[in-house]
């Protein structure tokens, strides 16, 4: 579920597939997804045979970016009730002496204080007693809250006060989520702790109903198999655990993307790729080596840490319903506002007027007016090259130069999330593939093919359907982590073993009672270590639950530090911080079918063609006959030699003159320039 359409993909064994792709429903969340359910249903899936229903969504995301979530009443403890405001101590932009103040998670009036104190070595040297957890209790009473969070000092390394004080709240507030820190985030830095368990609690009262109408709905439908949600790590959980975990949830819907890109490039035996997801809002992008996608502990979104497990995702405001303004220089500007679903680009006919990338490919011709979108939505070119002229004016532009002009920046807006996720990570993206996919991605993708000078493009069969077909793609997942501080020189291997292999059968007892036995189970273990007096970890893979593996971790440390900063320390003396477990549960995979194969020489069938249209292509004055070629015609092997247009219901891919898209096995799209 995306901010500008609603994507449905059914799968069976044999490889056939439905797919459906509606409007979102931003309002009524679990109404699109109901609805798109009831499309695969009408395309033929029969809803007792379901056997995993998997959903990808954006609402936490919407909702953090946004800011409309739910009223949270905090308890900290004594001395800390302005944490939120004195944040890390860092400006978001260090050099701009203007900018305006974060805005705080929680207003002052709704942060109450607990006398308590939990020490750093955990043992309490404040008591909290009865009559305080009374007058705590009271005072949130007060305020009448929608939503509490605690999150008490060094909570992670003894809850007890936390869970003592969350029963009572609980107790005394029927109906109010109260969400503790030591139970979603068991790590140190008082700030990011603090701000995750209050974006969870925040987001609880909006996901936990709208996940609870979705399940409730999917089984009035006939749906049989409980409702699995995908988490920002791209691993699987249920439903009501989602809903008390929604901080997990804001990469939701990129994640299942990135999924469903490494499982094409797998097959393709690509191992290094980059991953462009662009739709109607955003665009993220994702570095993929040896078939692992970046992958990081702490998140940052509107400048607010989030503790937790999540890909590394870098994203931009550049969508296809970006908008496209002046500003008061006179300057063109595109994105990040978005015009969304609704009204949506001013070519949807819905009553938008601002010009965005959609309506600049109406002006130029990459979209056809006479090819339906998805929902039979039919393109108004009238309205797209009014929305334009309005800036082509004030430029001195025709209308189509104006268009180009928007979607170069656009392009280049895409460039920098390219390199922002591989050149400033130490990775050039010149001989790296790039996956692109999304409504919008296939239209750009020639381009950066061409300017960032990438190896190919590969275009999946269904583009863009495939953040919702890469569900599929994704295992039951629980992950665990414990804060420590520990020098590996003085520590007993064995006190650092004996949190894992419990954490191990805890989580492995879990996906147990999901179905998922030993035999289908993998164990991932590492821990966050650093040289004693650096403020920052590197995670370091520990490869078995033994003695001797926990004994090679400051060799390991050494080797990860050397991969990331160029040097290391030999005689420094390495502490693990942070330990982390991973317990992923998969599933059974079912391959696609090979798209059938076409003639020899690679001739597409005549049949394949569409029509041949007027296209102002980049760096042309004027347009340029090009020929537009049915997706679903096309066969594996046909080459089209650009420049060309492919179209299908879920996106428009482009071939620049000079370049060859070849159709592969799987009914990929691989375009390379033609020189390679």
């Amino acid at each position: 579920m995306g901010g500008t359409f609603t994507d449905a993909v059914a799968l069976d064994e044999t490889g056939r597939t439905v797919v459906a792709k509606l409007p979102s429903t931003p309002d009524d969340p679990a109404a699109g997804l109901l609805a798109a359910l009831a499309a695969l249903i009408a395309g033929g899936v029969e809803p007792a045979r379901v056997g995993r229903l998997i959903h990808g969504t954006t609402v936490a995301t919407n909702a953090l970016l946004t800011g409309r979530w739910s009223r949270v009443v905090l308890c900290v403890t004594a001395g800390f009730r302005d944490l939120l405001a004195i944040r890390d101590g860092m400006r978001p932009d260090m050099y701009d002496l203007f900018q305006p103040r974060p805005r705080e998670l929680v207003a002052r009036a709704d942060r109450i204080e607990v006398r308590e104190r939990i020490g750093a070595d955990g043992r309490a040297t404040i008591v909290l007693d009865e009559a305080e957890v009374a007058r705590v209790v009271a005072a949130v009473r007060r305020r009448r809250p929608v939503s509490v969070a605690v999150a008490l000092l060094f909570s992670f390394l003894d809850p007890s006060h936390e869970e003592r004080l969350g029963a009572a709240l609980e107790a005394a507030l029927p109906g109010v989520p109260v969400t503790l820190s030591s139970r979603i985030a068991r790590e140190f830095r008082e700030y990011p702790r603090t701000a995750t368990t209050v974006i969870a609690a925040g987001l609880r009262p909006i996901l936990e109903r709208y996940l609870e109408r979705a399940a409730a709905g999917a089984a009035t439908h006939g749906i049989g198999t409980r409702l699995l949600v995908m988490e920002s790590s791209g691993g699987l959980v249920g439903a009501a655990q989602a809903g008390r975990e929604p901080h997990r949830l804001v990469l939701s819907g990129p994640a299942g993307g990135v999924g469903g890109a490494i499982e094409l490039a797998g097959r393709l035996g690509l191992g290094d790729i980059l991953t462009l997801d662009m739709g109607g809002t955003s665009v993220d992008v994702c570095l993929v080596r040896g078939g692992r996608p970046a992958t990081t502990a702490l998140q940052r979104h509107d400048g607010a840490p989030l503790v937790v497990p999540a890909i590394d995702i870098v994203t931009a405001g550049a969508g296809g319903g970006s908008i496209a303004r002046l500003d008061p220089a006179g300057a063109l500007r595109v994105g990040p506002e978005s015009a969304g679903s609704d009204p949506g680009p001013a070519a949807y006919g819905r009553g938008g007027r601002e010009a965005t990338v959609t309506d600049a490919h109406v002006v130029v011709g990459t979209l056809d007016p006479l090819v339906p979108l998805a929902g039979q939505l039919r393109l108004d070119v009238a309205a797209a090259r009014a929305a334009v002229g309005r800036l082509a004016g004030p430029l001195g532009l025709p209308v189509t130069a104006a268009a180009e002009g928007i979607l170069a920046l656009a392009t280049a807006h895409l460039a920098g999330a390219i390199r922002r996720a591989s050149v400033e990570r130490g990775v050039d993206p010149r001989g790296l593939a790039l996956v692109a996919f999304g409504g919008a991605g296939p239209l750009h993708a020639a381009r950066l093919l061409r300017d960032l000078e990438l190896a190919e493009v590969v275009v999946p069969p269904a583009p863009g359907l495939l953040s919702a077909a890469g569900l599929v793609t994704g295992d039951l997942r629980l992950d665990a982590a414990q804060t420590v501080v520990a020098r590996l020189d003085t520590v007993r291997p064995a006190d650092l073993l004996a949190w894992w292999r419990r954490e191990a059968r805890r989580l492995s007892a879990r996906l147990a009672a999901e179905g998922i036995g030993p035999e289908r189970q993998q164990v991932v273990a590492g821990a966050d270590c650093r040289y004693v007096g650096q403020g920052y970890e590197l995670e370091v893979p520990l490869g078995a639950l033994t003695a001797d593996a926990v004994r090679a971790l400051a060799a390991g440390f050494h080797a990860v530090h050397e991969r990331a900063y160029g040097h290391r320390v030999p005689d420094g003396i390495v502490e693990a911080v942070t330990l982390r477990l991973r317990v992923t549960g998969r599933f059974d995979r079912h391959p696609p079918p090979r798209l059938v194969p076409g003639r020899p020489d690679g001739r597409p069938d005549r049949a394949a063609l569409r029509a041949e249209r007027p296209v102002l292509l980049p760096g042309r004055r004027d347009p340029v006959r090009v020929r537009a070629w049915r997706r679903e015609a096309l066969r594996a092997g046909d080459r089209l030699v650009g420049p060309a247009v492919v179209e299908q219901l879920d996106a428009t891919t482009l071939v620049l003159p000079g370049q060859v898209a070849r159709v592969g096995d799987w009914g990929e799209l691989r375009i390379r320039e033609g020189s390679r």
